[in-house]
């Protein structure tokens, strides 16, 4: 029945390699439990109850995607997408939570209009091969340098902007000694080897009193706070525009480009199309609609989801796994905070047992650079901006911003603008506008 729903033989993968694969995309991506609910109680909003919306949101957007796709790519609320909710919209405009919330379900229903049309399976569609593949390796640094910097490895720095941070701090001893280990069991070629480094770097941490027991179970906090809040009404006025619009353009190209990134790292991607891609954006779309009426922000693709995928994962049924794992993770509170410990080193807060997955998943994503034809400057151009830009201004959309534009301008000084497909050259006009105006 499980090979029939998830058609296991013909993704060439078993019930083991999916298993792990969704376990280990949890454990990379956990960490959001704990994030969202902080950025969140920013501005105003119940700890306790984000907790909860955040774990339910995941595991529903995950189940979507698992029956309506059958890809193991994981959904929760997105990091950045959750900064500008809270910090922009609600903290520096002033707009109450409940109005974001609004703003942010309105955005939601256009995707799923948008998705309906198929408008976004064509978007991915037109995405040249050269920008699909730098698209991949920019997620991949930008996971990696996400591992650097919590792992204290990368830090701050005057002057450079950022530099090499104290080797001899145990959470950084920590992280290298995850990286060693999970480097070896790859080499080794050690199935699980990800996920094997991490449950290590765990109980190397209770050893060394790094991290301490907190227990196994707890009951789970009310969500009371933040069900049903949201304010559509409010939102639905002119000077909320702008915050749908800029919500709905982060998520479009978020979205666009995690399913590009990990479908081509994991080769989904078939003749320069992704197949299924439809129900993978309905999902994205629904989990947002979903996530606001619980009490949590944008939620969408989570890039982290390529550490499963390393592990083999190859359909919808390693996320059936990360999704149960959310829900489990309401009632074993005390055992995923142990696990996803933070620990406080010269002011910032570092995440030494999860920052060596996510390095390592940069040098798995890294593959596709070399299909990008660097001979020609009208693809190999805008592939380095993509690339870069994704990774150094930490985030996806400008490097797809980027991308776009370049691949537009010099295909078309080239005169070789026929090689540009329309709706990128549309977008491309949409992000210099974009720009222009909301810059």
């Amino acid at each position: 029945m499980i090979d029939k729903i998830f058609k296991l033989k013909e993704n060439q993968t078993t019930l083991r390699r999916e298993v792990i694969g969704g376990i280990t995309t949890f454990m990379a991506m956990s960490y959001i439990i704990f994030v969202q609910p902080v950025v969140l109680s920013a501005c105003g909003m119940d700890k306790g109850a984000v907790t909860i919306a955040t774990c339910i949101a995941a595991a529903a957007g995950t189940l979507f995607m698992a029956f309506l796709a059958n890809y193991p790519i994981a959904l929760s609320p997105a990091m950045g997408h959750n900064f500008y909710f809270a910090y922009v919209v609600c903290l520096a405009m002033g707009v109450p939570w409940q109005t974001a919330l609004g703003a942010n379900f309105i955005s939601g229903a256009a995707f799923i209009v948008l998705a309906l049309f198929g408008l976004r399976e064509k978007l991915i569609n037109s995405v040249p091969q050269s920008l699909k593949n730098a698209i991949a390796v920019g997620i991949g640094l930008l996971i990696a340098l996400i591992g650097l910097e919590w792992s204290g490895i990368i830090v701050r720095v005057e002057g450079t902007l950022i530099g090499l941070g104290d080797l001899k701090n145990a959470p950084v001893l920590l992280s290298l000694a995850g990286i060693l280990l999970i480097s070896i069991l790859l080499v080794l070629r050690i199935k699980g080897a990800i996920l094997l480094g991490i449950l290590a770097s765990t109980l190397i941490a209770l050893i060394t009193g790094m991290s301490q027991y907190r227990g196994i179970a707890g009951t789970p906090p009310s969500i009371s706070p933040t069900l049903f809040k949201l304010d559509i009404a409010g939102a639905l006025s002119w000077e909320m525009l702008g915050v749908i619009f800029t919500l709905f353009f982060l998520d479009l190209f978020d979205t666009v480009g995690t399913l590009i990134g990990i479908s081509e790292e994991a080769g989904f991607i078939k003749d320069g199309k992704l197949p299924r891609a439809k129900g993978a954006l309905l999902s994205d779309a629904l989990a947002t609609l979903g996530g606001t009426t619980l009490g949590t922000s944008t939620v969408t693709s989570y890039i982290e989801s390529s550490t499963g995928v390393a592990e083999g994962a190859r359909t919808g049924l390693a996320n059936v796994v990360t999704a149960l794992l959310f829900i489990l993770a309401l009632f074993f509170y005390p055992l995923i905070q142990m696990v996803s410990a933070g620990y406080e080193s010269s002011g910032i807060t570092l995440y030494p047992i999860i920052a060596p997955a996510l390095i390592i998943v940069g040098v798995l994503m890294m593959g596709g650079i070399r299909k990008i034809d660097w001979s020609d400057f009208s693809e190999s151009i805008p592939a380095f901006l993509t690339i870069t830009i994704m990774s150094f201004s930490f985030s996806i959309t400008e490097g797809i911003s980027f991308g776009f534009i370049s691949y537009t301008l010099l295909k078309t000084v080239s005169r070789k603008s026929g090689q540009v497909p329309l709706l990128l050259k549309v977008f491309s006009i949409l992000f210099v506008l974009r720009y222009i105006f909301l810059k």
